[in-house]
């Protein structure tokens, strides 16, 4: 799962060196593939926790927190309207809204981080749902509970969390 992950951010990582600077779209693009990429490998583990690595998990996690919040809001600061992009220009009306969902976004891989580091070993139960526990947040309404309620509950959650914070963000802001 890591060869993926380090495949698509060389990709990325030559994509952005072979712009110049000023070509936002082109850099944030590379950052969500880089984020989906992440996304699919901690998705990996939890569909099959016997591949989870704590390494691994904790690298995909810091890669989506250090992508999230500030350098989120920054790449689509401006030019959201761009030809080359699918954001629509709502963002930039919406500027609280997105910022509270790249920050959520942070929040929530800061919280699988923190998990990965405290189970060095194996995908604990303490990391996964349980069945019929409730999800919390909902469709296009998430939002970051206190950091403290956030650290309370099982990696899987905080997981899920994400991913809805992800599809809140496309729905609202993303062209079909």
């Amino acid at each position: 799962m890591r060869s993926a992950i380090v495949g698509t951010l060389i990709f990325v990582n030559v994509a952005s060196a072979a712009v110049c600077a000023d070509d936002i779209v082109t850099i944030r693009q590379a950052d969500m593939k880089a984020i989906a990429a992440a996304t699919k490998s901690i998705a990996g583990m939890f569909k099959v926790p016997s591949t989870y690595s704590s390494p691994e998990f904790n690298w995909a996690a810091e890669l989506i927190r250090d992508k999230a919040g500030q350098t989120l809001i920054d790449h689509f600061s401006s030019e959201a309207a761009s030809p080359a992009s699918k954001a629509k220009p709502n963002i930039i009306e919406e500027r609280d809204r997105f910022d509270r969902l790249a920050n959520d976004l942070k929040s929530y891989a800061a919280a699988l981080a923190v998990a990965a580091e405290k189970n060095p070993a194996v995908m604990t139960d303490s990391m996964r749902m349980k069945p019929g526990e409730p999800m919390g947040g909902g469709p296009l309404g998430t939002h970051v509970q206190s950091e403290a309620d956030l650290s309370s509950i099982p990696a899987e959650h905080a997981f899920h969390l994400m991913l809805q914070t992800c599809t809140t963000c496309h729905v609202r802001y993303r062209m079909e």
